[in-house]
């Protein structure tokens, strides 16, 4: 990409000086050609001339040189000096568009196939002010996601801080860009555009095209919740609402919320994460998921029958649809992935 804005600002400049050695040239014809015709032309004809002259057009000597032993060697110099800038002119500007636009072309299909082939990814429906911290967030954890959005300039914003990120422009709520963004192979579509609306209608879609998959809606008015998750969202978010309970935590509770952030900020990567238990691992102790790796920390398991047990033992007896919460980074993560696996 930045060889590409190299070669850009490289051809942009040569049209620049380009355009300033045609503007001279013009000047100099105009001037020229007033010389030699004198009071009986006035500027206009003297431009006029210079432009028929270099644009090949030869409507005929608007002003008459002929009476002039170099007039019509002066105007050789300026056809053959404009007629050559202008030309280079015109075949950059043709080159520059039509490489732009293969190069664009090249581009979307190339990232189109990078998408059609993602499977159990994500999907952030709008990439304002929440969509960019989710998407970011699926980034910093080793997540795959795709970002889709109608407004191109707040998929540049976000693509300044994330090169490399996968994207569809056009309107979420379309059934053919969420196909597109592989709604049928997603594991999950986070509907945080800036419309209530809007947000009803993405879960809607999604969950109708794909029923098996999560959706998280974003909801500004808590009046709107309920629609939105009969419309198919498994789990509505009201960043006000929240930020309120944040707001209040930061006060009465503010340890637990500074060690939160520090883990959200650190570096590392570190998070809270849910692990499920398939039911290969039933009977099997906690020890079998530790074997090398250090890299993360069982807090509760969570049993749908029992409930929430906290700070579980090691030699602790799972059971199939036991969901592990774990403080981890997301090597930790898919290093406890691979141990289920082998376990299982």
């Amino acid at each position: 990409m930045r060889i590409a804005g190299a070669n850009e600002s490289h051809v942009i400049r040569n049209l620049l000086i380009a355009f300033v050695v045609l503007l001279l040239v013009l000047l100099t014809g105009t001037v020229g050609y007033h010389i030699l015709g004198g009071d009986k032309h006035s500027w206009l004809d003297c431009f006029y001339m210079t432009f028929i002259t270099i644009s090949t057009i030869g409507y005929g000597e608007i002003v008459d040189v002929s009476g002039y032993e170099y007039g019509r060697l002066f105007t050789i110099f300026i056809a053959i000096s404009g007629i050559g800038v202008l030309g280079y002119v015109l075949s950059t500007l043709t080159a520059f568009t039509l490489e732009n636009d293969l190069n664009e072309s090249w581009r979307r299909n190339k990232m189109q196939q990078k998408i059609a082939q993602l499977k159990d990814h994500y999907i952030v429906c709008g990439v304002g002010l929440v969509g960019s911290n989710v998407a970011h967030e699926l980034t910093a954890t080793g997540r795959a996601c795709v970002i889709v959005d109608s407004n191109m300039e707040t998929i540049k914003r976000y693509l300044d801080s994330h090169p490399g990120q996968m994207y569809l422009l056009g309107d979420a709520t379309d059934n053919d860009l969420l196909l597109a963004a592989g709604v049928l192979r997603a594991r999950g579509v986070f509907a945080v555009a800036h419309d209530d609306s809007q947000n009803l209608v993405i879960s809607l879609s999604a969950k109708q095209l794909n029923p098996t998959l999560r959706v998280v809606a974003r909801c500004h008015d808590v009046k709107n919740a309920e629609k939105t998750r009969r419309a198919g969202a498994d789990e509505i978010v009201s960043p006000d609402f929240t930020g309120g309970l944040r707001i209040v935590s930061a006060m009465v509770r503010p340890h637990v919320v500074s060690f939160l952030d520090d883990m959200l900020k650190s570096e590392a990567s570190v998070r809270m994460e849910e692990i499920n238990i398939p039911l290969e691992l039933a009977g099997k102790p906690l020890t079998v998921l530790y074997h090398g790796n250090k890299d993360c920390l069982v807090l509760a398991v969570r049993n749908p029958a029992q409930g929430w047990l906290f700070n579980p033992p090691s030699n602790h007896i799972v059971r199939g649809g036991d969901v592990l919460m774990v403080m981890t980074s997301p090597e930790g993560r898919h290093r406890l992935e691979q141990l289920m696996q082998g376990a299982a």
